[in-house]
């Protein structure tokens, strides 16, 4: 039980449930578990991987087994929604790992066998899955080998079998974390940069030209004499089909009433407030009142001029540190009203280096004469060795607990921030019996607790039944219509928000969250576009009313869709061949670039140190300096056709340096590498045939 206790280190050794598929990177679609499978009929598939259906009892196994290690290491029954995503993305990614990516690893040669699995785990290449997780670390933070071994041997001794579930995980994530590293170390050895190669890196980078030239801007200016036939439209979009593949999505226009409080609401809130200042004012239990009739209890903190201005206002702060503060009259803040007293006012400290001795309750007696000890020059240190039931962080240094802020207090101890250096004190809480000893402390200020008297307006039943009678007059007179949706947001300038590329898995529209309802709505079967949504609560406290506009199919964006953009670019191609040809005509003949600057209307430029390997900056076009390292020093050479207009040039000088050594060389094909590398997941999901449905179930 002591080593399942070590392994509840919160939610960061959830990292090791990743690492193994996290080194590939892979993100399909980062959503998660939420509603209920009979909602949609008899579809019980969440999905294919390498084109074989994945069913939803199988996928739920998966998650569970994710759920049970998570609560397995962190202790916790309850998971938030932010963790079940984690938990649902996880499963997933590992089902594509083991279904399809580390099956066609395998058939690249690549196997891991028993006697492999045993030497990361105990040999001289201890896997990363182990390194990183706390279980195993020692109390510097390193891997322990006697920690793992502790873990195995109290596997065989817990008889309910969570350390051995916990293991089994920890092997399979290895495994998988072993076939990825082999896999990454096998395209790193086959992406081979030739001598050949590297040397004509080193002598692109090392020769450098400086040019000068003339530039004819395309202007932005439309040349209504250019134009584009549909066929060369779709000629294009045949050509470059790739460039518009599209996911499923939907495009939404909405109205979101959001319930907040009426003027009726925030006068209730007011008239609560001023009923309880006065007992507010004058009660010995601040504590005990502020539970049962505040929105913010009374806080242990001390706070200290300058605080208060950002948690409540910085007329609260010049109140609390007034001279004689008592009671600040009630204000209103948003829809809060607020009232403030000060409880407490002490010189305190911001840290104080803390020693302490923890006994039992029942040895006062000897807490009494320790702290006389101490104070008379006792060595804290042997005496905490002696007799602290707690281990110090330090085992060199008992008894030393370091510096430590109020933040990291118990309310108990809070005392020691105003401890003079030099003073120990006993003082009980429910962790025990402490001897506590101050040997430095920072500079002591003025700090105030504050006992805030908080009351916020919140919407009343009447309050929710006008917002959903607004909701549903506008679902109502729109009939489902988008037309109608239309005319009245326009007639009644209604704040309507657009949503495009909604996909089927997300949970957020716009700014709101929580919207999984809509989604459904959006994505049902009988949903067409121009349909009009009747009201859907979002949360409880907003009501949406939503207008499907357009449908966007997995697969190709239709060329209807795209063909103004591809007008745009094959305009843009037959703009520069007619500038082109027209900059060609005019400097027929032309020797000098000066001549060539007058006949085209332009002036010579000049760009120096202009080298191949500036084909990768952004400053200068590519086509430009592609031409420019090709160019024969001394000559005229143009017209070239870059992304903003002409250019007409002569390379005036061309030097051969040695700046851009082999090293350098290695280095951008080791980034180049590294680029491929990251490449091979988004390959491998291409190929995988995956189809992800969960958002339809979960």
């Amino acid at each position: 039980m002591a080593v399942l206790e070590k392994i509840r280190v919160k939610l960061g050794i959830l990292i090791t449930v990743l690492i193994a598929v996290a080194l590939l990177s892979f993100i399909i679609d980062p959503q998660t578990l939420e509603t209920t499978l009979g909602y949609f009929s008899s579809k019980y598939d969440v999905g294919k991987i390498d084109g074989k259906k994945v069913r939803y009892e199988d996928f739920q196994k998966e998650v569970d087994y994710y759920t049970n290690i998570y609560t397995l290491t962190t202790g916790s029954q309850s998971v938030s929604e932010e963790v079940s995503q984690a938990l649902n993305e996880s499963a997933w990614q590992n089902l594509i790992a083991q279904r399809y990516i580390i099956p066609q690893i395998q058939k690249a040669g690549i196997n891991v066998g028993n006697q492999e699995l045993v030497s990361i785990t105990r040999g001289d290449h201890i896997s990363p899955v182990l390194l990183q997780d706390a279980t195993f670390m020692d109390a510097s933070g390193n891997f322990s080998s006697d920690r793992l071994v502790e873990f195995l041997q109290a596997m065989s001794a817990d008889p309910g079998g969570s350390l051995a579930a916990y293991w089994d995980f920890l092997q399979q994530n290895m495994k998988t974390q072993q076939y990825f590293t082999k896999y990454n170390s096998l395209l790193s050895g086959s992406d081979i940069v030739t001598p050949v190669e590297l040397r004509r890196q080193i002598e692109d980078n090392n020769t450098s030209s400086d040019v000068e030239f003339v530039l004819v801007p395309f202007g932005y200016q439309t040349d209504t004499t250019l134009k584009v036939s549909d066929e060369e439209i779709k000629a294009y979009y045949d050509a470059h089909k790739d460039n518009y593949r599209q996911t499923a999505s939907r495009d939404v226009e909405f109205v979101a009433y959001e319930v907040v409080p009426s003027e009726a609401d925030i006068q209730a809130a007011k008239d609560e407030i001023d009923a309880l200042f006065d007992e507010f004012s004058r009660t010995d239990n601040l504590k005990g009142f502020l539970s049962l009739n505040s929105d913010i209890p009374l806080q242990d903190y001390y706070f200290k001029e300058g605080e208060l201005v950002y948690s409540l206002s910085a007329e609260v702060d010049e109140f609390v540190f007034s001279r004689n503060p008592g009671v600040m009259p009630v204000f209103r803040k948003d829809n809060s009203f607020y009232a403030v007293r000060v409880n407490d006012i002490r010189n305190m400290s911001d840290s104080v280096y803390l020693h302490q001795i923890v006994l039992d309750y029942s040895q006062d007696a000897l807490a009494d004469s320790l702290v006389g000890v101490i104070e008379y020059g006792g060595d804290f240190a042997v005496l905490a060795g002696q007799y602290s039931l707690a281990q110090s962080p330090d085992p060199a240094r008992p008894g030393d607990y370091g510096w430590i802020t109020q933040e990291n207090l118990p309310r108990e101890m809070m005392d020691v921030m105003s401890m003079r250096t030099g003073a120990a004190a006993k003082i009980r809480t429910n962790m025990g019996l402490h001897v506590v000893y101050v040997s430095d402390r920072t500079e002591p200020v003025k700090k105030a607790q504050v006992a805030v008297l908080c009351k916020e307006a919140m919407p009343g039943k009447e309050t929710f039944q006008d917002f959903y009678a607004q909701a549903n007059d506008l679902a109502s007179r729109c009939d489902g219509k988008i037309e109608n949706f239309d005319r009245i947001a326009l007639e009644e300038s209604l704040p309507v928000v657009p949503a495009n590329r909604v996909l089927e898995s997300a949970r957020q529209l716009s700014r709101y969250d929580g919207v999984r309802e809509v989604i459904r709505w959006i994505y049902d079967d009988d949903t067409k576009v121009g349909d009009v949504s009747p009201i859907i609560t979002v949360n409880n406290d907003i009501y949406f009313v939503v207008a499907l506009k357009q449908i966007h199919e997995e697969g190709y964006q239709p060329l209807s869709e795209v063909a103004s953009s591809i007008r745009f670019i094959l305009t843009a191609q037959k703009r520069a061949e007619k500038v082109k040809n027209e900059v060609a005509s005019k400097i027929a003949g032309l020797t000098d670039m000066n001549a060539i600057a007058v006949a085209l209307g332009q002036t010579v430029s000049t760009k120096t140190g202009i080298t191949f390997g500036s084909l990768s900056g952004n400053s200068t076009e590519p086509a430009f300096v592609g031409a420019v390292a090709g160019a024969e020093p001394g000559v005229i050479s143009g017209p070239v056709a870059g992304r903003i207009g002409v250019y007409v040039f002569r390379v005036t000088n061309r030097e051969t340096g040695a700046f851009y050594t082999e090293d350098d060389a290695k280095v951008a094909a080791a980034q180049a590498q590294a680029f491929q590398i990251n490449s091979v997941p988004s390959v491998f999901m291409e190929r995988a045939d995956i189809k992800d449905n969960r958002a339809r179930f979960f």
